[in-house]
């Protein structure tokens, strides 16, 4: 296996961008702002040193999207949506990014569990080491948290094994790796839209107000039939790898 960046190889964009979301990427994903700009071709047209793509046989299995910002502090409770708007506003302003976010790590479904997440991981790792950034920051999406919608995100992200590893297998893949849990982004990242696009996206009747339960959701969305709107907030974890 080999990890390269589409600065290195930029002829294979259009086979890194054509690696499929796992089955188990909840679809209304698509329905972020953020989604958008991540699933678009403009950041790897923009920052092609920090989109790595992991190769089998010279074939794209994995891919890993960054972008670059000058780090602020405290990490924004916004965690995705606020780190591409100041990814945004920075490149806009000139400013000189000290700090890489990881926007996005995907597997090719057929290539599922094989560990290949922590590779591309150690491959982002090293391309934000080589654009001479000093760390690179992820509000990590922990999918299994969607076991437990109810449970708050504060409680689940430093649950703690016996060996004071993380209960959760990604959050674990990031410490074992040299990541540090920060805190939690308690509204990271954001899905509104009319009520015709969640059941599309669903296949739910969206037909009473209030919570729903929604299949890979981490947390219950909100409803209003009045309206004409559902509106998903979910946080996310903030990961930091010093380099």
């Amino acid at each position: 296996m080999e990890t390269v960046t589409l600065a290195q190889r930029p002829e294979l964009a259009d086979a890194v961008y054509a690696i499929p979301y796992p089955p188990e990427s909840p679809r209304f994903m698509e329905g972020s702002l953020t989604s958008l700009l991540v699933r678009g071709r403009r950041v790897a047209r923009r920052w092609p040193h920090l989109v790595v793509a992991l190769l089998e046989d010279g074939s794209p299995v994995a891919r890993g999207i960054m972008v670059p910002f000058r780090g602020r502090s405290p990490f924004p409770a916004r965690g995705w949506d606020e780190v591409a708007v100041w990814a945004a506003e920075d490149a806009l302003d000139g400013v000189a990014p000290d700090t890489a976010c990881a926007l996005e790590i995907a597997v090719h479904p057929s290539h599922q569990g094989r560990g290949l997440s922590s590779v591309v991981l150690t491959g982002m790792r090293e391309a934000v080491a080589a654009a001479g950034l000093a760390s690179l920051v992820i509000p990590v999406r922990p999918p299994d948290k969607a076991l437990v919608p109810r449970e708050s995100m504060e409680s689940y992200a430093f649950a703690a094994r016996p060996d004071g590893l993380p209960v959760d297998r990604w959050l674990r893949t990031h410490v074992r790796a040299g990541g540090r849990v920060e805190c939690v982004a308690s509204c990271s990242a954001t899905v509104q839209a009319p009520l015709a696009a969640w059941r599309r996206w669903t296949g739910l009747p969206f037909d009473r107000d209030g919570l729903v339960v929604v299949p890979g959701a981490l947390a219950p969305v909100f409803v209003s039939t009045v309206d004409d709107y559902a509106v998903y907030v979910e946080a996310n974890v903030w990961v930091s790898h010093r380099l």
